[in-house]
């Protein structure tokens, strides 16, 4: 089967989940149900979502002054449970995208695409086809790459390494975009175009990690048509995986279970601020548990069934729709872990060596103004973004538990912290919350809500978007660190 496409008499033979884009033979005769919800996610129910949005009136203030659409969409009801951190959200988003900035608006517009298709996200796909148009942007570019300037075309693979192993980008890669010629790239060019790309693969994290729902009122853009999406996955659908009875049957252990695990996880909590009071691990014992971490975290894979399969043998049963193709060359190309089996030749990055605070904040306020100052402000805010509350407890310290989910996301990048005992990790974050947060972080196109359902299950939804924020700042930085080294070296 062609990558990116597949002849049209093989692909009459499948269904396609434009979800979770796992490929259904049609012999199979799985049912396929209409979609079961409404409102903005098909993961929360719609209620709770509208009721944060009416009592906030500084949700829709926020909307009328930072919303390139206009409009309240979908990621910005579900983020409306959290308004602080929406604010900062709409604030830099607003700024790469509307303000005074190196790249013309089009452009912009474009490298959005570029990156959310990286995931097949069709949902920010679909809002910036129409903004691209909206902003002037030449129609006939969205036939495909072929049709865009080689200087745009040249992003693909930065989009690629960044989107899936970002470890890999080198001060080469910099050099080949900024050598002298009619297509090069200019560094505060260059660094708009890294923090769009970074900004919407981690925004493709929290559309799909949220099960964000299409929006109602699909608009067709100048006679260009849309790319069509399903509510919800067909492979959910066909197990009867709905939002009213998916919450505590199927393999799930009922309330009395969820319960306790609960009580553990906050006892665990409260056991190591006590041990850390008590006495710190020492360095040699920091560093073995992230290495330690680090390997497990290949064994951390999802429910999916052809996640346990290696990379090329479900390469060929993965059928890329041309409407998402057109926009990225060698849709085959994924993450794969950073601690590979019989692969030790990549070395960590130690975060005290290149952190965000002291070298990537200055270099990208140096190149693009302003645009650190706000993305310092929203890494700050989704990191100490607390309620002191766990499910129904209140007057909790959540502090380990948060700082546990961001570095869980980095150690997947092969990012270590010297001062962080990672052994956190693995008495904090059960394994169903492992396997989300890869999922989400590494594969957000696979990510179902069964397996949004299966981790903490007595806490609130707005917890769990609080979590999507998490993951979703974490991974954004990690590619940003990546990148932002390497054209550091490039300068040095």
């Amino acid at each position: 089967m062609n990558r990116g496409g597949s002849s049209p008499s093989a692909a009459a033979n499948y269904l396609l989940c434009t979800n979770c884009r796992k490929v259904l033979r049609k012999d199979k005769r799985i049912r396929v149900s209409q979609p079961l919800t409404r409102g903005p996610s098909a993961f929360i129910p719609e209620k709770e979502v509208v009721q944060a949005n009416t009592v906030d009136e500084r949700t829709n203030f926020l909307v009328e002054e930072y919303s390139t659409s206009g409009r309240l969409d979908n990621i910005t009801q579900v983020m409306s449970l959290h308004t602080q951190y929406l604010e900062s959200f709409l604030r830099s988003q607003f700024y790469m995208l509307r303000m005074d900035g190196p790249l013309p608006l089009p452009h912009r517009h474009y490298i959005a695409i570029m990156a959310a298709a990286r995931h097949q996200c069709s949902y920010l796909i679909n809002m910036h086809v129409d903004e691209f148009l909206k902003t002037g942007g030449i129609a006939e570019w969205l036939n495909g790459l072929e049709y865009v300037p080689q200087r745009l075309k040249n992003l693909n693979e930065i989009n690629k390494l960044l989107a899936h192993r970002p470890w890999l980008i080198t001060k080469e890669h910099i050099q080949k975009l900024v050598k002298t010629g009619e297509n090069n790239w200019s560094l505060p060019e260059l660094v708009h175009a890294v923090v769009l790309l970074a900004h919407y693969h981690a925004l493709a994290s929290f559309v799909f990690g949220s099960g964000i729902n299409p929006e109602r009122d699909p608009e067709i853009s100048n006679g260009f048509r849309l790319i069509s999406v399903n509510n919800f996955c067909v492979c959910d659908l066909a197990n009867d995986n709905n939002i009213e009875n998916a919450s505590l049957t199927g393999n799930n252990f009922g309330i009395v279970d969820s319960l306790s695990e609960l009580e553990a996880l906050m006892d665990r909590m409260k056991r190591l601020r006590e041990e850390r009071e008590d006495e710190e691990a020492s360095q040699e014992e920091m560093t073995t548990c992230f290495e330690k971490e680090k390997k497990e975290s290949l064994f951390v894979v999802s429910g999916d069934t052809f996640h346990s399969f290696p990379h090329s043998d479900f390469e060929d049963d993965m059928i890329i729709t041309s409407d998402v193709s057109r926009y990225i060359e060698d849709p085959g190309f994924g993450y794969e872990d950073f601690a590979r089996r019989g692969e030790e030749h990549l070395p960590t990055f130690r975060a005290q060596d290149y952190t965000w605070e002291n070298h990537g904040f200055s270099l990208v306020n140096r190149l693009y103004s302003d645009i650190g100052h706000l993305l310092d402000e929203k890494f700050r805010m989704v990191y100490n973004l607390t309620y002191n509350t766990m499910a129904s407890h209140e007057d909790v310290d959540t502090t380990t538990l948060r700082r546990a989910l961001f570095n869980y996301v980095h150690c997947m990048f092969g990012i270590r912290y010297d001062d962080y005992d990672y052994g956190e990790v693995n008495q904090l974050l059960e394994r169903s919350l492992k396997v989300y947060i890869k999922t989400v972080t590494c594969y957000p196109e696979r990510t179902t809500k069964r397996m949004y359902d299966s981790y903490w299950r007595q806490f609130k939804h707005s917890e769990k978007v609080h979590v999507n924020l998490l993951l979703m700042e974490a991974r954004m930085q990690a590619e940003l660190l990546y990148a932002l080294r390497a054209i550091t070296r490039h300068l040095t």
